[in-house]
């Protein structure tokens, strides 16, 4: 579905990205590991269209999107779960929820079915639906957003950091919610640095340090890794 090959991206003479290359098939959760700088976050902006590569290409389903604009990209079936939520906090949960829907141009019928579907998956956000989504907990703002990058019905969703700041519970709560999303069809490549977490629901994932991918391979191998144990799993 998603086949990112060679791709190098520079901010000046700095090397954000320095030839990635992974892919992600249709009906997979991948993961991409790593800390805080390594490239995760710019990788997936770069494959929104929000940044553009120096080299290399991005296709989605065979076509090339490197060169799109980014609403032209989130047309074609991909949504982003941006790290940091990125809510409006003065609007309503529901106008927030559905700024996702707006963009791809459906009926309103649509629209009110996609709420309808992402209540059912957290079901505390229909409570919730007239609140400001800056009154919200931090969980609770993160499944609106989560839930915002699905009224678009995506066929790839991108998660940029889900879990972090997030207590456990909340996050297995999450988790389970991208695995019921997955079983109904939706791609999913996750960008985490919780790798014990992401592990547990995704079948493979890569190792991304200094803008470089250094590591890939299944969930068990990434799991009995040493490299993988030391950095992120306190092993």
């Amino acid at each position: 579905m998603l086949d990112i090959a060679h791709v190098e991206v520079r901010f000046g003479a700095f090397v954000a990205l320095d030839d990635v290359s992974l892919r992600v098939d249709g009906g997979e959760i991948v993961v991409l590991l790593g800390a805080n700088g390594a490239g995760k976050s710019t990788l997936f902006r770069t494959i929104v269209g929000l940044l553009r590569p120096a080299r290399g290409t991005i296709r989605l389903r065979g076509v090339e999107i490197s060169r799109l604009p980014a609403h032209v990209i989130v047309r074609q079936g991909l949504a982003l779960s941006p790290e940091g939520r990125h809510l409006f906090p003065q609007l309503s949960v529901r106008k927030n929820l559905l700024l996702g829907a707006y963009a791809t141009p459906r009926p309103q019928t649509d629209a009110d079915e996609s709420l309808d579907e992402v209540c059912a998956l957290f079901p505390v956000l229909r409570e919730k639906m007239e609140a400001p989504a800056g009154a919200l907990s931090g969980g609770q703002q993160q499944m609106v957003a989560l839930a915002r990058a699905l009224m678009a019905r995506p066929g790839l969703l991108l998660l940029d950091e889900p879990s972090l700041g997030l207590a456990p519970l909340v996050v297995k709560q999450l988790l389970d919610a991208v695995a019921a999303i997955n079983g109904r069809g939706t791609t999913v490549l996750m960008a985490e640095q919780n790798a014990h977490a992401a592990l547990s629901i995704a079948s493979r994932g890569y190792v991304m340090e200094n803008g470089r991918v250094v590591l890939e391979g299944s969930r068990e191998s990434l799991l009995g890794s040493e490299d993988v144990q030391r950095a992120y799993l306190g092993i």
